[in-house]
């Protein structure tokens, strides 16, 4: 493979005066630059992204910062980002969050000593000193699942989507309607629960439905606590006749509560989720989707942007929510689009 050096040698220049061609770092003759171009095309000489990347202070990846990477709902979103950013060659490195300690040490890493081409933060809410120190950083950066004031973000109306789904199961005739979702002690600071949870408490009081403090049931996010809070719902002298799950994964622990207890789906129990990860249609639930793979994507072409400085103001992205009505609510309909946000390709959303 030729080298800088082979380039330098058959142009008769130095190294410095070739990586100034391919940098535009510094004003170059126009016979000098010629000469250089000509060796570069004789000797097919391609440069190395990652040296140019170091030579500018950056590692040539995108950093993508993501808690419980696993997660469906993580994979759709990611697998999106890595479509996004598939013609634009630049690789994509993931940082995976597991505890908070995480977050702290990701943060401090990328924006000092590893500073990448860009950050994509999925489904975190940084601290106030946390975001001052990503704004000195001045690294092009995407919030994914999050609005955060001030930076570009792609997200979805939680709140909205928590109305939906309980509105679908008041259309249905149900009173007796629970919510399952995360704690709110998350030391993550997850929002997305908690405002999904406050949707489904106004959609029961729209409808004069009292909001029970028995029937809303928080736990750790995951399949098997989603069944055990299901289980205790179902052990209740006057059960729910219906489960609004904050997530598709808790509305399947739920479905596993059910078959274990003998409830029969829809009959005895519906059951609703929320996000519509690929299981959810093996199994036929119903569910608020949320367009996962799409966020992805939208958050590459933000960030692109923003790295080809052909956007500089905060860009907020919000993506439609739809009800998608399945077996475990005991109906079928078309799917739903619940609205359709502006599209901001330029400035901040009003």
């Amino acid at each position: 493979m030729p080298t800088i050096r082979d380039v330098a040698a058959r142009a008769g220049v130095t190294k410095p005066t070739v990586s100034r061609v391919l940098n535009n770092s510094a004003p170059v003759k126009r016979e000098t630059r010629a000469r250089v171009e000509e060796a570069i095309r004789e000797l097919g000489y391609r440069p190395s992204t990652l040296a140019r990347g170091l030579a500018r202070g950056r590692v040539h990846t995108i950093a993508a910062v993501v808690p419980f990477v696993t997660h469906p709902s993580a994979v759709a979103r990611v697998q999106g980002l890595v479509n996004g950013f598939r013609e634009s060659g630049i690789p994509i490195s993931l940082f995976d969050v597991e505890r908070r300690e995480d977050v702290v040490e990701h943060l401090v890493a990328l924006t000092t000593h590893l500073r990448p081409e860009g950050i994509v933060v999925m489904s975190l809410h940084p601290t106030t000193e946390q975001l001052d120190q990503m704004q000195r950083a001045a690294i092009p950066t995407v919030f994914v699942d999050a609005d955060i004031a001030g930076w570009s973000s792609v997200f979805s109306d939680d709140l909205a989507g928590g109305r939906l789904a309980t509105a679908h199961l008041l259309d249905l005739g149900h009173r007796r309607i629970a919510f399952i979702g995360d704690g709110e002690d998350s030391e993550f600071g997850f929002t997305s629960s908690h405002h999904r949870r406050i949707g489904y408490q106004r959609a029961l009081g729209a409808r004069d439905v009292p909001v029970v403090p028995r029937y809303e049931r928080t736990g750790p996010h995951g399949r098997a606590v989603a069944a055990e809070l299901a289980e205790a719902l179902l052990r209740l002298p006057e059960p729910p006749t219906a489960i609004f799950a904050a997530s598709d994964t808790q509305a399947l622990g739920v479905l596993d509560a059910a078959d274990r207890m003998g409830h029969a789906v829809p009959d005895e129990l519906a059951v609703i989720g929320f996000d519509d990860i690929e299981a959810a249609g093996y199994v036929g639930l119903t569910t608020v989707r949320q367009p996962l793979a799409i966020s992805g994507r939208e958050a590459a072409q933000l960030l692109l942007a923003q790295m080809r400085a052909t956007a500089n103001d905060p860009v907020r992205h919000e993506l439609p929510l739809e009800l998608v009505a399945r077996r475990t609510t005991g109906t079928r309909v078309p799917l739903t689009t619940m609205k359709r946000p502006q599209h901001a390709v330029g400035g901040r959303e009003p």
